[in-house]
């Protein structure tokens, strides 16, 4: 009998040894687990998120981790400011490493400027040795006028540029723009934004925030583009395109600036930069020439267009690379009734489009019906910009008229002809 029951002691042992080599196993586990998990998520930090170019907005960065949203903007800030005496900002820092528990740029002091120092002409050196000098290609006028041509003052607009040789990232920051014209009648004043663009490739398109009701507008908007080589830096140009936002109908152009970045020395830091804005479009004589072909049916009662091809349109930016398409409208009575457009031809002056389209004409002849054709340049993820307009109907002067006329008097013949564009 003993040797039985010693043997149901050992039995009863199995259980409690297991249970103890499961517990320590779970144990180990888990710890493996976070470790590996900690490992992963210090790893995740220390890592410069793939973006090719980061926006700074009023001295706050938007990486999606990081993003704070107690900050106020608005075109009010500017009169705030005018009236406390000025406060030292924070200097914007790209790397990543120095944020602190809470994700934040650690703080710095930097002299303040005031709004002297910038119509100040003078190259100066801060005690940080940042370099805030105006260039000599900036008292130069950005496109060559006529001495004869007397320019309406549209304003001028202030930025800064560097480039950071250890992340290769070339820096602009949009500081104000000054004396805008207003573009709103009724309020005298004007909602500007402005659009920004480096050439020749068009690669980088960026745009600020709109501030309402001023006509001098504080941005202070960074844009930092990852990538970009120091010696490619001179190969390259910034436009900047002054806009007023119109909720009703397309914005309005205030002018534009080209800065070439050829003979720009940033090797001693932040070059601070002042420049006149110009009239848009001033260096393009026209608008360019549309070929429209034209059918009438009257035993349908329906009207086929043919939009055939489009030359010699102007430069929508200075790289004079345009992405053209046509948007056709039907009017009856004035009233739009029908739309359609051609898809678009990448970086043509002259392009081919040869498409066609019918439409049902919803009364008897054509006395009251016109076409208008708006040939536009396409831009991602920006609102697209007219090239030229042309306008054929009953009423329409020129040979918009003459054309009409014909396809009247002449049904189920397919006439075309070639076509001056008029500002849109």
């Amino acid at each position: 009998m003993a040797p039985i029951a010693s043997s149901r002691e050992e039995f009863d042992e199995i259980p409690t040894v297991v249970g103890i080599f499961s517990a320590f196993g779970l144990v180990f586990t888990v710890s493996l687990f976070a470790w590996i998990c900690c490992q992963r998520k210090s790893s995740k930090s220390n890592k410069t998120p793939p973006y090719k170019f980061v926006h700074v907005l009023k001295g706050v960065d938007i990486y999606p981790e990081n993003l704070n949203s107690k900050k106020k903007f608005g075109a009010d800030e500017k009169n705030e400011v005018k009236n406390t005496p000025a406060a030292p900002k924070n200097s914007l820092h790209l790397d990543l490493e120095k944020r602190d528990l809470n994700g934040n740029f650690p703080k710095t002091n930097l002299k303040a400027g005031s709004p002297s120092d910038l119509e100040n002409v003078t190259p100066k050196l801060s005690s940080e040795g940042e370099k805030e000098a105006v260039s000599p290609d900036s008292l130069k006028s950005s496109t060559s006028l006529a001495s004869d041509e007397k320019q309406e003052k549209l304003g001028a607009l202030v930025f800064s540029l560097e480039y950071n040789f250890e992340k290769k990232a070339f820096m602009v920051n949009i500081k104000e723009a000054r004396g805008l014209p207003a573009m709103d009648e009724q309020s005298m004043t004007s909602d500007p934004y402005i659009k920004m663009t480096i050439l020749p490739e068009k690669k980088h398109k960026v745009k600020t925030r709109v501030l309402r009701k001023t006509l001098d507008p504080a941005f202070d908007e960074t844009f930092t583009f990852y990538g970009i080589p120091y010696t490619q830096i001179q190969e390259l140009a910034l436009h900047f395109t002054i806009l007023s936002f119109d909720r009703f109908s397309r914005d309005d152009i205030i002018g534009e600036v080209l800065i070439p970045l050829a003979g720009i020395e940033l090797t001693g830091g932040k070059m601070l930069m002042n420049r006149e804005i110009i009239k848009r479009n001033v260096r393009s004589s026209g608008r360019g020439e549309l070929l429209i072909s034209l059918c009438y049916q009257s035993t349908t009662n329906t009207l086929t267009v043919v939009v055939l091809k489009a030359r010699h349109l102007p430069k929508s930016d200075v790289s004079g690379l345009s992405d053209p398409y046509v948007k056709v409208n039907l009017y009856h009575a004035k009233k739009r009734i029908s739309k359609k457009k051609t898809h678009v031809k990448k970086c043509t002056p002259n392009a081919v489009f040869n498409e066609l389209f019918v439409f049902d004409i919803p009364c008897e002849g054509l006395e009251e019906i016109s076409v208008e054709f708006l040939v536009l340049d396409s831009e991602r993820g920006s609102r697209n910009e007219v090239i030229g307009r042309l306008v054929l109907g009953a009423a329409a002067e020129g040979t918009g008229g003459e054309h009409w006329k014909e396809i009247c008097d002449y049904p189920r013949r397919q006439i075309a002809k070639w076509h001056v564009l008029c500002d849109g």
